[in-house]
């Protein structure tokens, strides 16, 4: 399933596995790159997050995308939103800090979890929506990082994060 409402992307896959061993990977900076799907997140710097304005540092290559030349750089992933096992959000800081945020929620379901992986944008400065650069991100992306995030998680496979 994909929605755009108003300023914002959601996809959903169903997981099976425990949302306890999502809400894992989705805490750690290194779990954000294991399952990126854009090929941007190139490392990441800091430690699991447990709280509401926790922070780790990502080690970002837009070459990747091929749409920006921006090169090597370095992002800060502000948590906004922390609920153990059911929804983490984040947003970005860095050269640019335009408030567009990005989650995941957990549901629990017969077959393991429901996840939602969601892009907002809606709370950007109108200037930036003007520039047209919105989604940065885009839905087939969020769908394929879950798609990474189901195998990197799935029973008998799953392998530590570094």
């Amino acid at each position: 399933m994909m929605a755009i409402v108003a300023e914002r992307l959601e996809v959903q896959r169903a997981i099976a596995a425990d949302p306890t061993a999502i809400f894992g990977v989705l805490t750690n900076p290194h779990g954000h790159v294991a399952i990126d799907s854009s090929g941007m997140l190139m490392d990441a710097t800091g430690d699991l997050v447990t709280s509401v304005g926790d922070s780790f540092v990502v080690h970002m290559d837009r070459e990747a995308l091929n749409d920006h030349p921006l090169g090597l750089y370095d992002v800060t992933v502000r948590i906004v939103t922390l609920e153990p096992d059911r929804e983490i959000a984040w947003k970005i800081e860095g050269q640019l800090n335009l408030g567009h945020v990005y989650g995941y929620k957990l549901e629990p379901i017969d077959e393991g979890t429901m996840v939602t992986s969601y892009y907002d944008w809606s709370s950007v400065d109108q200037s930036w929506k003007d520039a047209a650069i919105f989604p940065v991100i885009p839905e087939g992306a969020l769908r394929a990082t879950l798609g990474i995030l189901a195998r990197t998680v799935a029973p008998g496979r799953a392998r530590p994060l570094a």
